[in-house]
């Protein structure tokens, strides 16, 4: 049975939603993949569903390019395009991106490059040249790509322009974001812009920003005091970020018209769609949804996605162990970066030992109650790094008499003998 993704309405999903009694729904993904060996990656169509008719009404109206690196499933992305509200892909390698312009005709490569052998893939091929577009922050990556094959001898490459999102407080905060692009001013995408302008075999398609202050950061924690801080950062980062990229896009549609302006990310959706300056938005990790989206005031995915080990060892009376579970989130090394063990509830990791490449001991009242062969399930930090860790999900969904189960199992890029980073 093929995934389907076709929307539901929001109201009658909510009220149908199995996710909202954790017990139950986990309970029920393991009844339906009993006999499936460990680890097991199991997808919830239900769940998936939700997501991304979700992501679509928070988008109000703006089409959403699908960030592949936070879903890592063909499939998945495939299905997605599918969708009303869905239009393109934003890559995370030139390799990925190549490999997928053979069924798709709207890739953005959201990071530059410097894959000589990719790049010379790229420019010799009309048909991926006109699909896939790259990412630059530099005038040096122009000159790699002429230095790989000069324009009089490939294709013209479409590129896109990043602008920094990042927001210079200038207070004790200093510079909150992430570290990508150079170009923060107008003047800086300006002169970097009139550089592909001007120079032959490129063309200027699009512009690029993502505010990562605003939507990778979870605003409803446990500490008050946090949430607030980081509420008076977004609203002052997103006010100062609308500003000066309403000022540089312009400046730039002066030099070339623009195909699309992307920008936000699954946790700024609502706010990112109402910058006049941003034709796209992104989002990607929230159609899987990790357990860091778990703490947003904005929105509550489902729980899509989800992973099972074995019990193989009882060390003590109160400590079970099973098999593997050191499945850690990139980002600052910190307890938020591991995995949550979700299934059954009260277990916990044993702060010596944490979640291991090979073994993982948890400990809790349910501890002592599992047996050698039992099934511990647990949530990813994050979304599509978990498919760097499994072949393949488990597609789940109502087999018609009231029952989940597994209705097709969906490769992940390693289950199709791919690495891309």
């Amino acid at each position: 049975m093929p995934l389907s993704l076709e929307p539901i309405g929001p109201r009658a999903s909510a009220d149908r939603a199995p996710w909202r009694d954790g017990q139950a729904y986990w309970g029920a993904i393991g009844a339906a993949t009993h006999d499936l060996d460990a680890p097991v990656g199991v997808l919830h169509s239900g769940a998936l569903r939700f997501n991304a008719h979700d992501i679509v009404r928070r988008a109000e109206g703006k089409p959403v390019r699908i960030a592949s690196k936070s879903l890592r499933v063909r499939s998945v992305v495939e299905s997605l395009l599918r969708l009303d509200g869905f239009a393109g892909v934003l890559a995370y390698t030139l390799p990925e991106a190549l490999w997928l312009a053979d069924t798709i005709d709207d890739i953005v490569v959201g990071y530059p490059t410097a894959d000589r052998a990719a790049i010379d893939r790229l420019v010799l091929s009309p048909e991926a040249a006109a699909r896939v577009t790259l990412m630059i922050d530099s005038v040096d990556h122009l000159d790699l790509i002429d230095a790989v094959r000069a324009p009089s001898e490939r294709e013209t490459v479409r590129i896109c322009v990043e602008l920094d999102a990042s927001w210079r407080s200038g207070g004790p905060l200093g510079t909150v974001g992430v570290h990508r692009s150079p170009l923060h001013t107008a003047d800086d995408l300006e002169r970097v812009a009139r550089a592909v302008v001007d120079r032959p075999g490129f063309v200027l398609v699009g512009v690029m920003s993502y505010e990562a202050q605003i939507a990778g950061v979870a605003d409803s924690g446990a500490n008050r005091a946090y949430n607030a801080a980081v509420a008076y950062m977004q609203r002052r980062s997103m006010a100062e970020l609308v500003e000066r990229r309403g000022l540089a896009v312009e400046r730039v549609r002066r030099l070339a018209p623009l195909e699309f302006v992307n920008g936000g990310g699954t946790g700024s959706l609502e706010r990112t769609t109402r910058d006049d300056s941003v034709t796209e938005l992104a989002a990607g990790s929230g159609i899987f949804a990790g357990r860091l989206f778990d703490a947003y005031t904005r929105f509550s995915p489902a729980p899509a996605a989800g992973f099972g080990l074995t019990v193989v060892r009882r060390p003590t009376d109160d400590v079970a162990t099973v098999l593997g579970g050191g499945f850690i989130a990139s980002g600052p090394p910190a307890p938020d970066r591991l995995p949550t063990p979700v299934s059954p509830s009260g277990l916990r990791f044993i702060p010596r030992e944490s979640a291991g490449e090979v073994q993982t001991p948890l400990v809790g009242a349910a501890a002592r109650d599992l047996r050698i062969g039992d099934r511990v399930w647990f949530r990813h930090a994050k979304s599509g790094e978990l498919s760097e860790r499994l072949d393949r999900f488990a597609l789940l969904d109502d087999d018609g008499h009231g029952r989940l189960s597994v209705v097709d199992e969906l490769p992940t890029y390693r289950g199709e003998g791919k690495t891309f980073v």
